[in-house]
């Protein structure tokens, strides 16, 4: 194990960049995640791990050991960075740190895909906690894919990924996309949510067959060019007296209807 104390560290001044800079994590092609869930997700995601980081005083607690003994039986040792409380916090996404952060690649095992995927496409959806929440419900009902444009937050941000609670380890992501070139030369079913005047009832749709849902940001929902290459716009019917859905509910509904009509 290795201390770090000082600020002016340089492996703590790399961390820290991954931490807050959406250009680090790219150029590294690493980010951090915190606390036990993620990294047991990540493990069992079969997912690289290229360091452990702890706060100092949690060498030997049973989180730490529990840690490194799943490690060990994976046959992977890697480098344990140990922090002084000041510099950990300085790392961590939360406010109560747990105490335990990993670093990761961005990159982990190949996963195939194919044409009966169900993928969720997201437009412009810049808050990293929406994101993430997005992929989380997306994941729980059973899309294998993610296609996010460039104006989307990062997948990858501390604050997406534990917002997502693994599921960026379930997902193949791509990020900047050219959603219009990917709608344009798609073999699915393209279902977009809008409040237009043609748009479908969500309850009225066939969803048991392969569907690419597009979602959009909360302000300007999905954009006109990816509407016109929709094969249906949907609505969600509410009878209360409210305009809209938060796009992570909106997806929730939508995804899960068509959970419901595949059981």
């Amino acid at each position: 194990m290795k201390h770090i104390s000082s600020r002016d560290n340089a492996q703590f001044k790399r961390l820290k960049g991954l931490a807050e800079d959406a250009r680090s994590r790219r150029a590294e092609a690493a980010t951090l995640i915190d606390g036990e869930h993620l990294l047991e997700a990540a493990l069992e995601s079969d997912w690289p791990l290229s360091r452990l980081l702890l706060q100092e005083g949690m060498e030997n607690s049973p989180v730490v050991r529990s840690a490194l003994a799943a490690l060990g039986k994976r046959g992977l040792s890697p480098e344990v960075l140990v922090l002084a409380p000041a510099l950990f916090k300085a790392l961590s996404p939360v406010v109560t740190p747990t105490g335990i952060l990993a670093e990761i690649p961005l990159h982990g095992p190949r996963r195939e895909t194919d044409s009966t995927d169900d993928v969720l496409v997201l437009a412009g959806v810049q808050d990293a906690g929406n994101l993430g929440t997005l992929l989380r419900t997306a994941a729980a009902a059973g899309c294998r894919q993610a296609w996010l444009d460039r104006q989307c937050a990062q997948a990858w941000s501390p604050k997406a990924m534990r917002a997502g609670m693994g599921a960026q380890f379930r997902l193949v992501i791509e990020e900047g996309c050219d959603l219009v070139q990917r709608l344009a030369n798609c073999d699915r079913q393209v279902l977009a949510t809008s409040l237009a005047d043609d748009s479908v009832s969500l309850y009225a749709l066939d969803l048991r067959v392969p569907s690419v849902w597009v979602f959009g940001s909360e302000g300007q929902g999905v954009p006109t060019d990816l509407l016109a290459l929709a094969s249906r716009k949907v609505t969600i019917q509410m009878p209360g007296m409210i305009e809209s859905l938060n796009v992570g509910a909106a997806a929730a509904v939508c995804l899960f209807e068509q959970v419901r009509q595949r059981i």
